[in-house]
């Protein structure tokens, strides 16, 4: 993390790049430390959001490469794919609303990927959920350490 933190912007976009794959890793904590070592709010807020949305898009084109036959050689049930699918159908896009949630958001950009959800709808929620996350984050750094 403190390596990240010493490559200023490029780090904190390598950063909020992995945290949106599947590599476990806090994109937040990395973004409260740039704006607590006196980093321009908006260009933290910025790069963050462009590092976690290309990492976003990065998994939802993994998903898009996957293949039900993959999935049903890891004993998940056709059954339970469909059932999957109705409920990604149901939704659609703004589901990528919630790719900014630790954890599942990422299982969410695969997911949205492998049933083959609209890519430019589904990029525009995806970049609006991570952008309010960061906003979100900065608001609240700000408004307990001024």
């Amino acid at each position: 993390m403190e390596f990240l933190e010493g490559l200023g912007l490029l780090g904190l976009f390598i950063g909020s790049f992995l945290a949106a794959t599947i590599v476990p890793f806090s994109a937040d904590v990395l973004m409260v430390g740039m704006l607590a070592a006196d980093g321009d709010m908006v260009a933290v807020i910025t790069v963050a959001t462009l590092g976690n949305w290309i990492g976003g898009l990065t998994s939802y084109w993994v998903g898009r490469a996957g293949r039900w036959e993959w999935i049903e050689r890891l004993h998940v049930r056709r059954e339970t794919l469909e059932r999957q699918k109705s409920k990604i159908d149901r939704f659609g896009a703004p589901i990528a609303l919630l790719t900014w949630v630790p954890f599942i958001g990422d299982v969410f950009a695969v997911a949205l990927g492998f049933y083959r959800v609209k890519f430019v709808p589904m990029a525009i929620y995806m970049f609006i959920g991570k952008c309010g996350r960061f906003i979100g984050w900065a608001l609240l750094y700000y408004g307990f350490f001024g």
